[in-house]
């Protein structure tokens, strides 16, 4: 192993080396905890020192790292204190995540380290939101992600690396290839020579080092990192390394070939650059025991300390409060003025004038989708904004749902807002896991809040099939964490977006794409939000309630147009998370008869959850079951006639009578 000190000094040498030594003492004694059942679990990162350390050494810091779950070196080097991170690891109430999380599964705003999920990919989009808020403010930093040799196998990789080099991003990809993922070699992962040739494909520069030599690990980032501020591109680099510990401790090793731990057993980050030192006499044999005996003084006073905890008491509100993070500004709703008139708008125009007047009010939002920018999206929404707001803006993405729902959180991590738009509702599954594991649980689990709005036209009645047309709210109403909004009005569908737009958390708002043009009302000019949350009494009646969203409000409006002999209660829930509970009992109560109405198919739709919650608290109200109307479950067929008899309005009129001859 090569060492080349350039002009570092001997404080400089003697600080890297501190700084390396550290996680591994540490680990050394967190296996002994681990044996002792004082800890649950370790991944160990022996071997690998010297990326993490050196690459956290050659940052700024508050330039945002975004490590896996063996970067102890990343955690260290950023000062976090030792005896919080025990408790973290013991899943005490006082760690980084309020014993929510596991080991390294946590983030620190303060100390810009966002916390992973274990699916490894997601994190290297968040890199791509964050450089991509440093390039839109100018600031002098890069944001790094690491990966390992397995990780670059998943799609999030590539759709990272691609919007990276795309948008000219300055961040920083690390990849540690120690050989293995799990138990399964490189070999059976990659038939590249180098993972570093992948570069070239996403046009970038990238580099292949030796992963265990600090000085090596530390000026290369320091070059690069020079490289992608100067010219505002992103980097590869590889780190070779190895692993003397098995995935996790419970594994083992038994897959490895004795002779490998033979060979890496020589090149040792920690015991090459000790000799180093020596060898340079920057340290002596009784320095390097002095500092062995600082850190291990350091790590039974922190530990002392982190086991001074109190036991975790399970507090049922604090955990339902923490779901979400709430606003600093409190939102001024929308209050209707008798007599006074406004325009009539269409639904689409509702939507537009919100995005808009929301461009105008946040100069940090952004917003992102595919073709969103000179062509205005697919239902041309976004029209006309690129020449208002410029494409810094209003950028166009490329096919890659993940990657820009990960951006938008790693711009909202940066003080930024972000507005995607989902081209149509159907492809969110290419992004499911950014917006189910990563926006919706990030706030609950170190206290990282997600401002961050997915449009979602959905909706059927427009013969476009299965993979253009079908309902999915319920995927993520049953999501702690998210909000679900599904506005039948365009005032609705202003007032809602701009809500969604200044609320903290991430907000699911779906859009009907067969009422963008064909539903028109009063919609007010002035910038006003409509609350979260609260659902809309649209007509009273007695003899039956209609609970219903999106387009069944106008299903039950027009049905109860059809029918005026039966006096109809119509409640729009307008948002599926949270409910308006209070307003579902009013309904449950007004007539003793309800009807739920809704697009998606009956299995599993949220007609099911409604039901129940009545039944179990609105059952002396009732004088009969309560019926649900929705539509086959089938995916939802392209033949309009199918369509038709599909969709659950074929069904309405039966199921009401079934209700009312009770």
């Amino acid at each position: 192993m090569q060492f080349h000190r350039k002009n570092y000094s001997g404080e400089e040498l003697i600080s890297l080396y501190k700084n390396l030594l550290l996680p591994r003492m540490i680990e050394e004694k967190m296996l002994v905890l681990l044996r002792q059942g004082k800890i649950s679990k370790w991944f160990s990162g022996i071997g690998q020192e010297a990326i993490s350390t050196g690459v956290t050494m050659a940052l700024q810091p508050d330039e945002w790292i975004m490590p896996l779950h063996r970067n102890l070196g990343v955690f260290t080097t950023r000062k976090m204190p030792l005896n919080k991170l025990f408790k973290q690891w013991q899943g005490s109430k006082d760690g980084y995540s309020k014993g929510r999380e596991r080991s390294f599964h946590f983030g620190s705003k303060e100390h810009h380290i966002c916390g992973m999920i274990s699916h490894l990919g997601p994190q290297m989009a968040i890199a791509d939101g964050v450089a991509l808020a440093y390039k839109l403010s100018g600031s002098d930093k890069v944001a790094v992600a690491f990966t390992g040799d397995g990780g670059t196998s998943e799609g999030d990789f590539h759709e990272a690396l691609n919007v990276a080099g795309v948008w000219d991003l300055p961040v920083i990809f690390v990849i540690e290839n120690n050989g293995y993922g799990l138990s399964t070699p490189v070999s059976e992962q990659y038939r590249c020579f180098s993972l570093v040739e992948k570069a070239r494909g996403y046009g970038m520069e990238g580099i292949q080092i030796d992963g265990n030599n600090i000085l090596e690990v530390y000026d290369t980032i320091r070059g690069v990192k020079d490289y992608c501020i100067h010219n505002q591109k992103p980097y590869l680099v590889e780190c070779m390394t190895f692993r003397m510990r098995g995935h996790e401790e419970a594994s083992g090793t038994k897959y490895v070939p004795a002779h490998l731990f033979d060979l890496w057993q020589q090149k040792d980050p920690i015991k090459n650059y000790e000799d180093y030192l020596l060898q340079q006499e920057v340290l002596t044999e009784l320095t390097i025991m002095d500092i062995r005996n600082e850190c291990r003084e350091y790590i039974e006073s922190e530990l002392h300390t982190g086991y001074d905890s109190t036991p975790v008491i399970a507090d049922t509100e604090e955990e339902l409060e923490d779901i979400y993070a709430w606003p600093e500004k409190k939102p001024v709703y929308f209050q209707e003025t008798p007599g006074n008139t406004h325009p009539e708008k269409r639904f689409i125009d509702g939507i537009k004038e919100g995005l808009y007047q929301s461009m105008q009010q946040h100069d940090n939002l952004i917003l992102m989708g595919q073709d969103i920018a000179e062509y205005g999206g697919a239902f041309k929404i976004t029209e006309g904004l690129v020449e208002k707001f410029g494409k810094e803006r209003v950028r166009n993405t490329p096919i890659c749902e993940s990657a820009i729902v990960g951006a938008a959180l790693g711009l909202s991590m940066e003080g930024y807002k972000a507005m995607m738009e989902m081209q149509f509702a159907d492809f969110v599954t290419v992004g499911f896991n950014q917006v189910i594991n990563n926006l919706a649980k990030i706030h609950y689990r170190w206290g990282q809040n997600a401002d961050v709005v997915i449009r979602m036209p959905t909706g059927g009645g427009v013969g476009a099939g299965p993979f253009h047309s079908q309902s999915n709210e319920a995927w993520f109403v049953h999501t702690p964490g998210l909000k679900v909004v599904y506005p039948s009005t365009p005032i609705d569908a202003k007032g809602l977006l701009i809500a969604a737009i200044n609320d903290p958390n991430p907000v699911l708002f779906f859009e009907h794409k067969a009422l963008y043009r064909s539903i028109s009302g009063p919609v007010p000019e002035a910038y006003f939000e409509i609350e979260i949350g609260k659902a809309r009494l649209v007509q009273t009646g007695g003899d039956l309630s209609i609970i219903t969203y999106g387009a069944g409000v106008h299903w039950a409006t027009q049905y109860a147009k059809d029918h005026p002999k039966l006096a109809v209660y119509i409640l729009d829930l307008r948002t599926l998370l949270p409910l308006d509970y209070s307003a579902i009992k009013a309904a449950a109560q007004a007539t003793g008869k309800v009807l739920l109405l809704h697009e998606d198919t009956l299995t599993g739709g949220i007609g099911g959850e409604i039901a129940a919650w009545i039944g179990e608290h609105c059952f002396e109200f009732l004088d009969a079951p309560v019926i649900r109307c929705a539509s086959l479950d089938t995916p939802i067929p392209f033949n309009i006639e199918l369509e038709k008899n599909f969709m659950a309005y074929s069904r309405l009129h039966e199921c009401v009578e079934k209700l009312m001859n009770y």
